[in-house]
């Protein structure tokens, strides 16, 4: 092997290591619409991505939680009832691996919106937040509308929900948990029952953490 071709394979070499040390981007998910604007004489063509709406809901301790509560920050959102016998649970411990690793994080929270609300009084969420030894306030269970909750469910955070009294709970629903970005874009959206696709998500939360 001559001289050169070794000094074009360790160049090579070098390019692919160089870019497998440069941080990694995630996606921003959902619908993108491109928008002409003037600026400085000038037509210049911006991208509008899909972005979590203002939102006002009631917490556990009956305090209004909205979007002002999680600026500046990431932070992980989903959807449950708290006697849903099917997924929930498998979410619940999930999300506990990411309260316990994240709990003394002020640039992170979690968000997670019961989708039966006339039965999850805020005094029901906050009886189920102390069983499962929750303290920081960096996790919020909300309750609120119903409507408007299955609205921000399906038509913002894209998951969905549905009344079925056929199945066990009366409600179908989906076991995502989905990452939003501090400018509430929708970064990733992972399977919360599933420990492997968990492990995806906190390493995506690094990533989002290390632009903050």
């Amino acid at each position: 092997m001559n001289k050169t071709t070794l000094l074009y394979i360790y160049a090579v070499a070098f390019f692919l290591s160089a870019c497998d040390s440069q941080p990694q981007k995630l996606p921003i998910l959902g619908n993108r619409e491109a928008v002409t604007k003037t600026v400085n004489g000038k037509e210049v063509t911006d991208t509008l991505y899909h972005q979590i709406p203002d939102f006002e809901f009631i917490n556990q301790d009956s305090v209004k939680v909205t979007q002002k509560d999680f600026a500046g920050k990431i932070y992980i959102a989903d959807f449950f009832f708290t006697t849903c016998p099917t997924i929930c649970p498998k979410m619940k411990t999930q999300m506990l691996r990411i309260y316990e690793k994240y709990k003394n994080n002020p640039k992170v929270g979690i968000l997670s919106h019961s989708i039966d609300p006339r039965h999850d009084t805020p005094a029901v969420l906050r009886e189920f937040m102390n069983n499962l030894g929750i303290k920081s306030k960096m996790w919020q269970m909300v309750t609120g509308d119903k409507a408007k909750i299955y609205e921000i469910g399906q038509k913002s955070y894209m998951v969905s929900a549905t009344d079925d009294p056929t199945q066990p709970g009366g409600i179908v629903h989906s076991g995502a948990f989905i990452l939003v970005d501090k400018n509430r874009h929708i970064r990733g959206i992972y399977d919360g029952t599933e420990p492997a696709k968990v492990d995806r998500l906190m390493i995506d939360m690094e990533i989002l953490l290390n632009e903050l």
